[in-house]
């Protein structure tokens, strides 16, 4: 293309200013002006605010919770735990043996002394008979030695003691005529010895049955009845320890109650010493029962809400289960020494209206109350701020709070320390209370929270 024709297209291009409307008009060029003055005042806002911003502390805050003193509704602590039995006993064998039947299913209601369970029992009544036969030959014995001889006795006795005396008479006359005919030459020495000797042995004879008519008189010692008084005694708590045995095959409830488990089956082993948890193995209880009568709601109390309660102290019951339902309580036990790793003490409720709707293991809710006979002010109240958030200020006490972007400063009164912070007075409970105070920190500074932008 010629260069005279790109000049002429250039020229065709350019504005003429010199037609008309070819200037902006006055209030075009107004708004222009004040346009480009907003974006440069926005600008130089947005350079500052970034400038002064690196200067705003960041701050962690923690909200501040009410403690509720019970001076409204009454209540002074809520607590969740469990229903339990006042006691829970386990039945077991005192022997061991196989249970040839059992009475009861779970659930049903026993009185005391009702056969629950019945043990095989051929060999423990087998020991028991044949204790109970010596304690009576014992017993027989004694009554003999007791009694002393009897007259028949006595007069047999003393008819062999006449007869021995009458041979002895017999035998001395014989020895007195052998002696004579043997001085005469008459008899060998042999009859006079033969003679002698009968005489001798009658009179020994006569000096032994002569003893036992006496003894049969006087009776047997005192020393052989005492012995056979200790034997009858031995034979007597030998046939009573067999008796117990026996007896301990019939198990029976120790009171009234509900059974809650039946862990044994007819033709099961049970047993008194070791007991298996392999199936088929011997069992080491056999039912498990409770008087429901007697029921009590076990709490875990944080050692922070221990000082609200005391003993006695009433409280109102009420089950997840039937929330319709309310129970009179009372403590009625205070464990002596707290949990370490849980921080809390055991508190058991003494339920005072039981009915058939409680049942062991449910959860219950109990509201204590306040103790009437104590004054009001003696239970603690106000908010729970942590330990760091408290700080000492000019010989006072106080907090600062997160409001608006701002960090204000609130003076408060410690009532009770806890070991989860201060419960103060000063603060109504809700406010973003800052834990960590810059040094720096003044009452009506900006501040900004930490994980906002």
């Amino acid at each position: 293309m010629p260069l005279d024709t790109k000049r002429a297209d250039l020229e065709g291009l350019r504005i003429d200013r010199s037609a008309p409307g070819g200037e902006p008009a006055p209030w075009a060029r107004r708004y222009i002006i004040t346009g480009i003055a907003v974006v440069a005042v926005l600008s130089a806002g947005a350079l500052a605010y970034r400038l002064l911003a690196r200067n705003v502390p960041e701050v962690e805050v923690v909200r501040a919770q009410a403690e509720n003193s019970g001076d409204q509704s009454g209540v002074v602590l809520t607590a969740s735990g469990y229903i339990v039995p006042h006691h829970k006993i386990n039945v077991n064998s005192k022997v061991t043996g196989r249970v040839a039947w059992i009475g009861v299913e779970k659930g049903d209601k026993v009185k005391q002394g009702q056969v629950l369970v019945r043990l095989e029992d051929d060999e423990f009544r087998a020991q028991y008979e044949e204790a109970k036969g010596a304690a009576e030959n014992a017993r027989a014995y004694l009554e003999e030695l007791e009694h002393g001889s009897r007259p028949e006795e006595i007069d047999q006795a003393q008819h062999n003691l006449d007869q021995a005396r009458a041979t002895l008479t017999d035998d001395k006359l014989t020895l007195d005529r052998d002696r004579e005919l043997w001085s005469e030459g008459v008899v060998a020495k042999q009859v006079l010895d033969d003679a002698t000797a009968r005489f001798e042995a009658d009179q020994q004879r006569v000096n032994s049955l002569e003893k036992a008519y006496r003894l049969a008189k006087i009776g047997p010692r005192a020393e052989e009845i005492a012995r056979a008084k200790g034997a009858l005694l031995q034979a007597e708590g030998q046939a009573a320890y067999t008796k117990s045995w026996l007896d301990a095959t019939i198990i029976r409830a120790p009171v009234n109650g509900t059974i809650l488990e039946r862990t044994a089956e007819k033709g099961e082993l049970v047993t008194s010493t070791f007991a298996s948890q392999a199936e088929g193995g011997p069992q080491g209880e056999v039912v498990a029962l409770a008087d429901l009568s007697d029921i009590q709601v076990e709490l875990d109390i944080a050692q922070d809400d221990f000082a609200k309660l005391g003993p006695k102290q009433k409280g109102i019951v009420t089950l997840d289960a039937y929330p319709d339902r309310k129970y009179d309580g009372e403590i009625h036990e205070i464990s002596p020494e707290a949990n370490r790793q849980k921080a809390t003490v055991q508190v058991k409720v003494q339920i005072l209206n039981p009915d058939d709707y409680l049942r062991p293991e449910m959860n219950a809710t109990v509201k204590f109350l306040a103790d009437t006979t104590k004054a009001r002010s003696a239970v603690a109240s106000g908010v729970l701020v942590p330990a760091s958030a408290v700080r000492d200020h000019n010989g006072k006490k106080v907090v600062w709070i997160a409001f608006n972007g701002r960090a204000l400063e609130r003076e408060v009164e410690v009532v009770v320390q806890r070991s989860s912070g201060f419960t103060v007075k000063g603060l109504i409970g809700g406010e973003n209370v800052i834990t960590a105070v810059p040094s720096n920190l003044k009452d009506g500074d900006k501040i900004k929270l930490k994980g906002q932008p």
